[in-house]
This record gives C-alpha cells, sequence and structure tokens, in this order.
C-alpha cells in the first residue's frame, strides 16, 4: 500500500469516526435526543445531551417516533451495578413530559424547567394517579393512628376487621381496633378506604396477587400494642 493510499484510508477512518460522533439536534423539538450525565440538586435533575446511551451510567433517550429509553441499575445502588433498558412511551404537551413503561411507577411525569441544544433541567412531577394513591395512603394512615391511639391492656376490649381491596378480589388485610375509640368513626374510615381502593384498582387497572388474606382468630396485648393472632 503506497503512502497516497494510506493518507486516504486515515481520512476515512477519521471522518467515519466523527460521524459516528456527531449529535444530532432536532431544532423542532429539543428534547428529541439521548441526555447523559445527571447531577441532582433536590427536585431538580440536569442532562447534558450525549450521542448515544452509555453503557455502563445513567442515561435516557427520547425518539421522534415517541419512544422513551431509561438505561439504568434499577433501585440497587451496591456495586457492581449492572445496567439496563426500561423502554416505554412519552408524550410533551407544553412543558409536561409524561411517560408510560412497564417498569414501577408505570406512569410518572416530568416539567421541564430548561431545555437547550446542550442541557436539560426537569423537575419530577406528581401524576394524577400518584396523587390519587397519595390521598389513599394519607387516609390509611389515619386509619392506623386511630387503630394505635389507645394503649392495649385487655385484649377483650379489641376486635379486628378487614380493611382495603385487592385488584383481584378480597381485603389486603386485617386491622386491630379498640372499643374504646369512637368505633363508628373508625369503620366508617375503613369503608371508606375499601371503596377508594376498589375505585382506584379499577380505575389505573392494578394488578395484585390472588393470594387469600387468612382472618385472624384474635386479638392479644404484646407490650401494650394489639396483635393480631393467626
Amino acid at each position: 500500500m503506497n503512502f497516497k493510499n494510506i493518507f486516504l484510508l486515515f481520512f476515512l477512518t477519521i471522518l467515519f469516526s466523527c460521524q459516528e460522533n456527531e449529535i444530532i439536534i432536532d431544532s423542532d423539538n429539543l428534547l428529541i435526543g439521548n441526555w447523559l450525565e445527571p447531577v441532582y440538586d433536590g427536585e431538580t435533575t440536569t442532562f447534558k445531551r450525549g450521542n448515544s446511551l452509555p453503557s455502563e451510567s445513567y442515561g435516557i433517550s427520547f425518539t421522534q417516533d415517541g419512544d422513551f429509553i431509561e438505561r439504568t441499575s434499577g433501585w440497587c445502588g451496591t456495586p457492581p451495578l449492572t445496567f439496563f433498558n426500561i423502554e416505554g412511551i412519552f408524550e410533551l404537551e407544553n412543558t409536561l413530559i409524561s411517560i408510560s413503561t412497564q417498569n414501577y411507577p408505570t406512569n410518572y411525569a416530568w416539567r421541564i424547567l430548561s431545555l437547550t441544544e446542550n442541557e436539560l433541567v426537569v423537575k419530577r412531577e406528581l401524576t394524577e394517579q400518584e396523587i390519587e394513591h397519595r390521598n389513599l395512603m394519607d387516609l390509611f394512615n389515619e386509619i392506623q393512628n386511630l387503630s394505635y391511639s389507645v394503649s392495649c391492656s385487655d385484649a377483650t376490649d379489641w376486635l379486628f376487621v378487614a380493611y382495603g381491596a385487592k385488584a383481584c378480589g378480597g381485603p389486603q388485610g386485617f386491622i386491630p381496633y379498640s372499643s374504646q375509640i369512637d368505633t363508628v368513626v373508625f369503620l366508617q374510615k375503613v369503608a371508606t378506604y375499601t371503596q377508594a381502593e376498589k375505585d382506584f384498582n379499577l380505575k389505573w387497572g392494578i394488578v395484585s396477587d390472588c393470594s387469600i388474606t387468612n382472618a385472624p382468630v384474635s386479638v392479644e396485648c404484646q407490650n401494650g400494642l394489639p396483635i393480631l393472632k393467626y
């Protein structure tokens, strides 16, 4: 191979290498592309644009077809980390990115705070589903607070009731309560929570296991706490 051919081969190698590393920017939608190197600051996350998703670190990708890819190691942060892709779809409405995947959480959203050719700044925004789930948890916390508002010293003063609704049918579990509290208010809150969870499951297509939750046989007092015995 003569010097001229060597030079041509070297030139082509450099040319194609540059093309592979070139970052393509969609001027009509700056969100489209790969976003890497997240920097977290409170509720906000700042990404830098890249030409491809990394193999061993976190990144996200938005395509013109509405596809979304998250390169992640999951919830576990213990080395050695194994990275994999979570695939889904997204919709962009003004500054709100709505994302749907098959992994938990299945639906979530980011609010765009800033978007340029080289930088994306987003803030996690609760979806309608997450807001409704949080309301459910707030109601259940009220039930638990009432349940444990009285110290358990005499087991004969204690009863139990089923609460919640599995998507596959049946209660989520059972909770003890004392006859010394306002049982009418307590049982009404349990009924409200159970119906609310049924409605939530139906509305959002929630899936659960179909195992049967066994009912307890009694309540015992241990260290001032009511313990369900099965």
